[in-house]
């Protein structure tokens, strides 16, 4: 897609025909015209060519094989699509700017979709779905801009490999709470404060960052390590949970990784109690997993991630968290986590007036 395909002129089609007359095949004169031989057969096959065959009996075979220029020139043009409305979506139409932005952004086109319509319910105009964005964006010609904004999107999710032999990690942390111990009010997810954990390592599995995200709202928290040791996870995530207020920060799913090692510490530092999800139940924690896979577009894998400061892990997360979900009902993180310091119409129209 994005390829400006150009029609068949009638000089390349009287073309076609003198040369069909001279006994040239097709495949040579789609190469003489630099046309691939697949339009020359569509063009032949549409307009009643028959592949000259012996003669049996009396007259005189079909010139050029029933082919005929002029007559295939003019169906070609009878036949030509006109869309009765333009494209709304498209360079220089009022959405595409906008759309661009948020796209620059990091938000989805589903996001995307549904900010629009929040902010402007009255302006059906400025509105589009998510399958228009995705068809605009494919549909752009090829170049520096179409590599650009395809590049903005977030693809599917990296596959899991599986772990390596020697590696199976149970077992070695003591005093372990299982997630089949946790309250009911956990698993409902109407309160917030309950957080499911998990560490994004770097390359060689030498440096890592520290990943919190509310179950109820989505709202992610991530944390420096100087190392993936169990040290370090204490010391990072006792900073950040400690940054949130008490009554927001409850409990901790996690897997069974050897970095919790400290569990126990991690909770009279913090008050945050402790569940750990079954061995190899990635699903047990599938908010974690899913913003982890979100995470990647700014922490990629086979990257260094010792370099990042607290700062800036702060500034991605609350990319993440000024976004939209469409769990959420295209709410924002940060508009339930903190409705009474998070304002998403003034985050808005300042997004637009950075230039975003």
């Amino acid at each position: 897609m994005g390829k400006i395909y150009q029609q068949l002129s009638i000089e390349e089609r009287t073309m076609i025909q003198t040369q069909l007359e001279m006994g040239i095949k097709p495949a040579a004169i789609a190469a003489g015209l630099n046309r691939s031989a697949s339009t020359l057969s569509r063009e032949l096959c549409r307009n009643g060519w028959a592949r000259p065959k012996a003669r049996r009996g009396p007259g005189r075979p079909a010139l050029a094989g029933g082919y005929r220029a002029e007559a295939a020139h003019q169906r070609a043009q009878a036949c030509t699509a006109i869309p009765r409305v333009e494209r709304r979506l498209q360079p220089g139409t009022a959405l595409w700017k906008p759309v661009l932005r948020y796209l620059k952004a990091g938000y989805s086109p589903e996001q995307i979709a549904g900010t629009l319509q929040a902010v402007h319910p009255d302006q059906p105009l400025l509105r589009v779905s998510h399958e228009t964005i995705y068809t605009a964006i494919y549909a752009m010609p090829r170049g520096e801009l179409r590599t650009a904004v395809i590049g903005w999107l977030r693809f599917g999710h990296a596959k899991h490999r599986p772990r390596a032999r020697g590696e199976d990690r149970r077992g070695q942390i003591p005093a372990m709470v299982s997630i089949h111990d946790r309250p009911p009010e956990v698993e409902e997810r109407l309160v917030p404060g309950h957080w499911e954990g998990d560490l994004i390592k770097g390359a060689h599995n030498r440096s890592a960052v520290g990943t919190l995200v509310e179950r109820a709202t989505l709202f992610t928290v991530l944390s420096r390590m100087n190392d993936a040791g169990a040290e370090a996870a204490l010391e990072g995530f006792s900073h950040v949970l400690n940054r949130i207020e008490a009554q927001k920060r409850l409990s901790l799913t996690y897997d069974q990784g050897r970095e919790m090692a400290a569990h126990q510490r991690l909770t009279e530092a913090t008050g945050v109690k402790v569940y750990f999800a079954d061995p190899h139940s990635p699903w047990q924690r599938g908010i974690n997993e899913n913003t982890n896979g979100l995470l990647r577009q700014y922490l990629p894998k086979g990257s260094d991630l010792s370099g990042f400061t607290q700062k800036e892990l702060d500034a991605i997360a609350w990319k993440l968290n000024t976004r939209p979900r469409k769990t959420l009902g295209f709410k924002c993180p940060a508009e339930l986590f903190t409705p009474d310091a998070f304002d998403f119409r003034q985050h808005h129209a300042a997004l637009f007036a950075l230039g975003h």
